[in-house]
């Protein structure tokens, strides 16, 4: 990329008002362009190359915005962090005719996908996760109600489904919407707006949950959706701190109004078609969209009007009493879903996460993984990525199979979903 300051640069930015800040740009960018702090997600113009490769799955388009600029003056990420909502277009007006512009306001000639170079790793979660839904999944609907116009549900439910005392603590919240439509599919997600301002005097902006409820309502036949939700009382580094949104959400009481924004998500939704397998691998909340396919399937079968191919559930939790839905998955027929339990602090007993009880199932995962049915989604903390990515390569080869082939069918048939934050 040229240096010369006379340079027009198409710079890649990222609109803070429609951002709901689900991670997805920043786990999709192969070269590392996208980072993010407490406040917004920012494009560095020194990373960016225009590949294109974060802007279909983007769930709101908030990141499909191109500013001009001199490269001289290029937004810094300091700027951008600092942004309530896009700055104004610069005045490039006399810029020389002989100045070179770098990217393209069209993007005809654009790549719109990873580069040849980010396919180097073999469980790069940028090259692999796929950007288009199965075949037969059913039509999303998105983004009816966006940042300035979101619509009140009213709480209709509210318990905590872990162990009551144990960290960790996790609410199922079900949402009403009365009359007014918004459709949701299993897969797809929310944006919840806290009341009140930041410590900026700002508005507070929307907090993405999954959907944990299948497309016909938490309660069948109701316009409703459920919810899972983690109280977040400390950050990453262990230190003490209150989510807005989270403790907003798990205080809620039967009766209170909420204000949503969405739905969100057009690629992450499970296949419609018979004989269909759906391995589905999670940690903690990242269980939502998985009990909206669960239930969702257990409906339609329940009604001998759809033949379903394999259920597996790989779930992963610090400990049993922290695992949220623990004693309603008792309950599902061993017939109907196979599930796998990985706990990583059982007192007495050594650290097991869910891509240790994948390599268990081998054998059973290396043939699903040879068959054009079989489907895979993964939900859960960021860190859980790479090793499940790996335990799925490590069984391909170990049964003689070829990665590549199986990794880019996964990929071009939309059969590996990634959402992971």
């Amino acid at each position: 990329m040229s240096t010369d300051t006379a340079e027009l640069l198409q710079q890649h930015v990222i609109d803070p008002e429609v951002c709901i800040r689900c991670n997805t740009c920043e786990a999709t960018c192969p070269v590392g362009a996208v980072t993010h702090d407490s406040r917004n997600y920012v494009v560095d113009p020194d990373k960016c190359n225009h590949c294109m490769a974060c802007v279909p799955p983007c769930p709101t388009g908030s990141i499909d915005h191109w500013l001009p600029v001199l490269r001289s003056k290029a937004y810094s990420l300091a700027d951008q962090l600092s942004w309530d909502e896009l700055p104004a277009v610069q005045a490039v007006d006399a810029l020389p005719v002989t100045a070179q512009v770098s990217g393209s306001t069209a993007f005809e000639t654009v790549a719109t996908s990873v580069p040849a170079t980010a396919n180097a790793s073999v469980v790069n979660a940028a090259s692999l996760g796929a950007t288009v839904p199965p075949w037969s999944a059913a039509h999303p609907y998105t983004n009816l109600h966006g940042p300035k116009s979101p619509i009140t549900a009213t709480v209709v439910g509210n318990m905590q489904v872990n162990e009551a005392g144990t960290d960790n603590e996790t609410h199922h919240i079900v949402l009403d919407f009365g009359s007014m439509p918004f459709p949701v599919l299993e897969g797809q997600s929310v944006g919840i707006v806290p009341p009140g301002v930041d410590a900026n005097g700002k508005p507070h902006h929307a907090r993405q949950y999954s959907v944990a409820s299948p497309r016909n309502g938490e309660r069948p036949g109701y316009n409703n959706l459920s919810l899972t939700v983690k109280r977040v009382v400390q950050d990453h580094q262990g230190q003490a701190v209150k989510g807005v949104a989270s403790n907003y959400l798990c205080d809620l009481k039967t009766g209170d109004s909420v204000q949503v924004i969405g739905p969100f998500g057009s690629s992450f939704l499970m296949p419609n078609h018979p004989g269909s397998h759906i391995v589905m691998i999670c940690t903690g909340t990242g269980s939502a969209p998985m009990r909206g396919m669960t239930e969702w399937r257990r409906r339609i079968q329940a009604s001998g009007k759809f033949a379903g191919g394999k259920l597996l559930l790989f779930f992963g939790a610090r400990t049993q009493q922290e695992l949220p839905y623990f004693g309603p998955l008792q309950k599902l027929p061993k017939d109907f879903i196979d599930i796998h339990f990985a706990f990583s602090r059982t007192p007495g007993a050594p650290k097991r996460y869910v891509q240790d009880a994948m390599r268990d199932a081998s054998a059973q995962l290396a043939t699903l993984l040879q068959d054009p049915q079989t489907h895979f989604y993964v939900c859960g903390l960021k860190s859980m990525e790479e090793g499940v990515l790996q335990a799925m390569h490590d069984i391909a080869v170990g049964a003689g199979l070829d990665w590549a082939s199986i990794a880019a069918g996964l990929k071009q048939e939309g059969r590996l979903q990634l959402e992971t934050y």
